[in-house]
């Protein structure tokens, strides 16, 4: 099964959009990694096979969709009451103050490659802040479009979360993910 030129919209329920985080310093074994969903965004990509330069891609994210989907490692399991505290954190100021800044966006400015491997660099937009990020992707046999990128929270202006006078912190660097299912297909 091969992507075809045309227009696609992306999103959830089909559509998934994941954040990875990890933990570093001393007290790393107390923390979690986390991986956050984000529920409610949208894209939409459009494909030039034979050009891949004329493709683009854009999608748009609610932060105040973020949740916590899951939480590994740590010396015990993540209670409700946990995820509820890692929301209301990265809701607020010293993270993505989603009250002043509602969306993520990413715009594409440039794409490579073919519908079974490719790359797309675009401007990624947090908190008011733009700076271009790389994605790397693929379809799988199925027509499952996946890829993902890697970037340092601190250039968007996010301060990583820290715990225990900071012997317990968020990696600077998060992942995010993205799985499409049959988009190859339609």
């Amino acid at each position: 099964m091969t992507l075809s030129d045309g227009t696609y919209r992306i999103g959830p329920p089909d559509a998934r959009l994941l954040i990875r985080t990890s933990r570093t310093g001393l007290g790393r074994r107390a923390g979690h990694d986390l991986t956050l969903e984000a529920a409610r965004w949208s894209g939409e990509v459009a494909v030039v096979t034979g050009a891949p330069e004329r493709s683009s891609v854009s999608v748009t994210v609610e932060t105040d969709s973020l949740d916590v989907r899951e939480g590994t490692g740590g010396l015990k399991p993540l209670t409700d009451g946990d995820r509820a505290d890692i929301k209301r954190t990265l809701e607020g100021k010293g993270q993505l103050h989603t009250a002043e800044h509602p969306t993520i966006t990413f715009r594409s400015t440039r794409v490579t490659g073919t519908p079974q491997s490719f790359e797309i660099t675009g401007d990624l937009t947090i908190k008011g802040r733009t700076h271009p990020v790389t994605v790397r992707g693929s379809a799988d046999p199925d027509g499952t479009l996946r890829g993902s990128a890697s970037f340092t929270q601190s250039t968007w202006g996010i301060k990583p979360y820290t715990a225990f006078l900071g012997a317990l912190k968020l990696a600077d660097e998060v992942r995010v993910e993205f799985i499409c299912p049959g988009v190859a297909g339609r």
